[in-house]
């Protein structure tokens, strides 16, 4: 077979550090494609559901197309793009719920870069519904997903090995930012920092040659200005670079604030909430359409707010409200199931936040403490270091989407003190916290980085409620099994039923009707990303019954854990 055959071509492409080039710069031009088409269909959904371009910049204005309805269409608008991405989500990829950033991570840690191709599809149109309808999220953490999946699905075509999949799914995460902020290195360094979790110069190589396609593209498409349009800033007097410092500090309180809040509200709507989930979008989108309607500044990404509050638009006091309003309108279209991403509304956050602290340090210090705009783009950096610990993304993003480096030290001074309190305050970030919540921790090596899915099983049969005891007793010696669950009609795990309590129960007389949530029990449940080196205690505890393996809800059951098959999960060569 001669040198230029076709499996010569595959084989240099699957082998070669060359070879990544060309997949690297397909990966970034389909994200670059995809982050226009996608802000284009964010501008076509915001169009078709509030009649303008940007409503957050429109007050209370009417939709001219159901004049009618006044401002109070806005209570109506998430309710009806909930209703069309609530079943689309839960029906084809329950992944595009929430801000995509941490399922990328996890993808990458855990699953060898591996995200389904479907992904890509129904995050642009779900996030786009949801961001179109009043969603207060960003559509950075969607464009990362889309961008990620796009480079997984080429990676798998291309028959890659694990190694060269993470990549790919990096460049695509990469493109993604470079083309939605004309960022090239902030791509680059958000992927490396945040997306692999590593520096190398051989990822760094072909990660830039991803961003660099994905930005022209994107620049060709959306035009070469920068983000925001500012006079030229300064450090300002040298006394300043304690209210910078200050204001770092404040600012990685207030990043750690918003990711706290975020997951409350979320256990909050999933409290509360017991229909069913694809219907929680619209049915919560009752209550996102009323702080809309209180604060119409929250509507979509709000980037024309966030530019005004930058350049100084808005007094102290208006400031603060759209600086908690977002925090809690970001939270309640997570909560109740929105799609998009939590990148941006730091950026508002700290906009809000940077430019009260200016104003108001001002009027206390006015020889001293320079413009308030400054102040309002480095708390654009520092809140995000504070959530996100992404320091060096931090810096390189703000930068880029100002071209002002004449603040760069004291950008730098707020941001590595807001990551340090960060650190103090939290052991997760917004992004890591959600991980965590499924019991995954990306930090865990070794025997610690198995997951409980690895060593889960099918479950038993199960038992459904009402069924009596003494079928119950025939169900589990053909079952040959020491504990069966119990789970309804829908689906949904209610507790299991252990032969010991079964057989008492008989022994002491009980009639053989008698159902079995009489002797029902409630074990430890499992999660299926939950590290099997945790699980280990809570399957000992339990003696020799195993563990029933729940989704994230811990509503249904997804497969069951036994002692053999965790060994055999953490010793297969034993």
């Amino acid at each position: 077979m001669g040198p230029f055959s076709a499996e010569g071509a595959a084989n240099a492409l699957r082998r070669t550090q060359a070879g990544l080039l060309l997949p690297a710069i397909l990966v970034g031009a389909g994200a670059g494609l995809g982050a226009v088409g996608f802000r284009w269909l964010i501008e076509a959904v915001t169009r078709v559901l509030s009649g303008h371009d940007d409503y957050s910049s429109a007050g209370h204005a009417d939709n001219p197309y159901v004049p009618w309805l006044g401002p109070y269409f806005v209570l109506l608008a998430p309710v009806v793009a909930g209703a069309i991405y609530g079943p689309l989500v839960y029906r084809y990829a329950k992944e595009a719920r929430g801000h995509g950033v941490p399922e990328v991570m996890y993808a990458v840690a855990r699953q060898g870069g591996r995200i389904p191709p479907r992904v890509a599809v129904v995050k642009s149109i779900a996030s786009a519904l949801c961001i179109g309808g009043g969603g207060s999220v960003g559509r950075e953490g969607p464009i990362v997903q889309i961008g990620a999946a796009l480079g997984s699905t080429g990676g798998s075509i291309l028959r890659m090995g694990e190694e060269r999949l993470r990549l790919l799914v990096a460049c695509g995460a990469a493109g993604g930012i470079a083309a939605t902020f004309n960022a090239p290195l902030a791509g680059v360094f958000f992927a490396m920092e945040l997306i692999l979790r590593d520096f190398t110069a051989r990822g760094f190589g072909v990660i830039a040659v991803a961003s660099v396609t994905a930005s022209v593209i994107g620049r060709a498409a959306l035009g070469d200005a920068p983000f925001l349009h500012l006079e030229p800033l300064g450090a300002g007097h040298l006394a300043s670079y304690a209210l910078y410092v200050l204001l770092g500090a404040v600012a990685g309180a207030v990043g750690v604030l918003f990711s706290k809040v975020l997951y409350g509200v979320e256990d909050l709507c999933d409290a509360v909430w017991h229909g069913p989930e694809w219907l929680r979008p619209a049915a919560g989108g009752l209550l996102l359409g009323g702080i809309l309607l209180a604060l119409p500044e929250m509507y979509g990404v709000g980037y024309p707010v966030l530019g005004e509050a930058a350049v100084g638009g808005y007094a102290v006091g208006f400031l603060l409200v759209l600086l908690v309003g977002k925090i809690v309108a970001c939270s309640v279209t997570i909560g109740i199931g929105g799609s998009g991403g939590v990148f941006a509304p730091c950026l508002f956050v700290g906009a809000m936040l940077g430019s009260s602290f200016g104003q108001t340090m001002d009027h206390l210090a006015p020889g001293v403490t320079g413009s308030a705009t400054t102040y309002a783009v480095i708390g654009m950096g520092a809140v995000f270091a504070g959530a996100a610990r992404a320091p060096i993304t931090a810096v390189v993003i703000i930068y880029e989407l100002t071209g002002e480096y004449g603040i760069i030290l004291p950008l730098m001074a707020a941001i590595a003190v807001a990551t340090g309190v960060s650190h103090a305050l939290s052991r997760d970030t917004v992004y890591t916290t959600k991980l965590r919540r499924r019991g995954v921790d990306l930090d865990l090596t070794g025997p610690a980085a198995i997951e409980v899915r690895a060593a889960m099983g099918p479950p038993p049969l199960p038992l459904a409620p009402g069924t009596g005891l003494r079928e119950a007793a025939a169900a589990m010696i053909a079952a040959d099994a020491r504990r069966l669950p119990v789970v309804d009609g829908r689906g949904r795990y209610e507790g299991s039923v252990a032969a010991l309590a079964l057989s008492r129960a008989l022994g002491e007389g009980l009639p053989q009707d008698t159902r079995v949530e009489a002797v029902r029990d409630y074990p430890p449940s499992l999660l299926a990303g939950q590290s099997l080196q945790e699980a280990m205690p809570l399957l000992a505890a339990n003696e020799g019954d195993g563990l029933p393996v729940l989704d994230e809800e811990r509503r249904h059951l997804l497969g069951w854990v036994s002692h053999r098959s965790a060994l055999l999960a953490l010793y297969p060569q034993a």
